[in-house]
């Protein structure tokens, strides 16, 4: 984060980071709050490291952090997460047309698992199934590697399907309450009009709204381009998740705090991406991302008509003129070719 940058947060949050000094002692400086935390999320380093860096208290650094997170929630969010309108949905939708050749997708959905200390008398609920302890952050992503809408604290034992369903994003999806545009018909193409979709891994069940890849079993060269192409859409999700672990390394290690500054601590980090990918446009986040590892989340979900009726006007789309790439059938390892005119 440039020094700029910095200026610019540090504005947003000032009001709400100043303190009275007294009698007794002078308060710290707003500067020094917001730059104690920036530095633990950047780090991951702990307190007790912290305590010999800055010469504050284990406790007093503890409290400044869990503020300032909370803070950088309140004051960001609606700046730089703010809930989508239909003309929103259509600019994210364009994003990801030009970028991976998708089009109607609205963002690529997906939940990664933060690493956490095992809470107290809390059992197996946030053992998941990487084994280790965890607290799952699900996201929906842009093709700018934008966080559009995030849930964050449900146990790491829970499926990423389940915790879509529960969520207030896929209850409000399934109300139509997500203030979705109307259906188009797909660029070029003079068939009946498709719904704006979501693209996400085999671990949500496919409805109208969500689509995911056929199953591996018995596939033909429709099937095999229908996920080639759905990959290339969705892989903005993962790499959104490696920019965030990469810039905010507190999620490299066991987060050693209590759930619910861990939740704080998600929000903030989430706010932050977004916050650095709008002011600091001069930084190339691609290169930035690690290994990503593409092993399937496999959740409970049987898909409906109405959404395999969907998945396949997107797959024949793709076998079509308008709706084809060049390099599909190579990519797939199909022998098939299409004459471009």
């Amino acid at each position: 984060m440039s020094v700029a940058t910095f200026d610019i947060l540090l504005a947003s949050l000032r009001s709400g980071l100043a303190f009275q000094d007294t009698t007794m002692r002078r308060s710290i400086s707003p500067e020094e709050r917001l730059l104690l935390t920036l530095r633990f999320l950047a780090t991951g380093n702990s307190f007790a490291s912290l305590h010999y860096e800055y010469l504050l208290g284990i406790s007093t650094i503890s409290g400044i952090v869990c503020h300032t997170c909370q803070l950088i929630w309140q004051r960001l969010r609606e700046a730089v997460m703010p809930t989508p309108t239909a003309d929103d949905w259509l600019r994210i939708a364009d994003g990801f047309y030009q970028s991976s050749q998708f089009p109607n997708c609205i963002g690529a959905l997906d939940g990664k698992h933060i690493r956490v200390k095992k809470p107290p008398h809390s059992g197996s609920q946030y053992f998941n199934f990487k084994q280790y302890f965890s607290i799952v952050l699900l996201a929906l992503v842009d093709s700018n590697y934008r966080f559009i809408i995030v849930d964050i604290g449900d146990y790491g034992s829970t499926a990423d399907s389940r915790i879509f369903c529960s969520s207030r994003m896929g209850e409000r999806l399934r109300a139509n309450q997500l203030a979705l545009p109307e259906p188009r018909r797909l660029p070029r193409s003079s068939a009946s009009a498709a719904p704006f979709v979501i693209v996400a891994d085999e671990g949500f069940a496919l409805s109208p709204h969500v689509m995911r890849a056929f199953p591996r079993r018995d596939l033909d060269d429709r099937k095999r381009i229908f996920n080639y192409r759905l990959s290339r859409a969705r892989r903005y999700v993962e790499c959104a998740f490696g920019i965030l672990s990469n810039k905010w390394r507190v999620f490299t290690m066991a987060i050693q705090l209590d759930p619910a500054t861990v939740d704080s601590v998600i929000k903030a980090c989430c706010v932050l991406h977004n916050y650095a990918r709008e002011y600091s446009q001069d930084i190339d986040m691609e290169s930035q991302l690690p290994v990503i590892n593409t092993a399937m989340n496999w959740g409970p979900g049987r898909p409906t008509n109405s959404g395999v009726r969907v998945q396949d006007t997107f797959a024949d789309y793709f076998l079509t003129s308008e709706g084809a790439v060049p390099w599909q059938y190579s990519c797939v390892g199909g022998v098939q070719a299409i004459q471009w005119i």
